[in-house]
């Protein structure tokens, strides 16, 4: 699975794998989600703070596991 960082700076799941912005990819399973999600592998990688918002959005995706 694909996460990007927008040129707005947002930070969504992208399904179709085609947005712009900076990516990370990120296993399919909910334990490595939880692993990157509360160790701030996912800021690092995207090189971003994120918002308690986006962070909400992305372990909302991830219980869907």
């Amino acid at each position: 699975m694909r996460i990007v960082r927008a040129p707005d700076g947002s930070v969504a799941v992208d399904e179709t794998g085609k947005r712009s912005g900076r990516g990370a990819y990120l296993c399919p399973t909910r334990e490595c989600w939880q692993k990157a999600l509360s160790g701030g592998l996912i800021d690092r990688a995207l090189r971003v703070r994120m918002t308690d918002e986006a962070k909400t959005c992305l372990e909302g995706h991830a219980a869907g596991f």
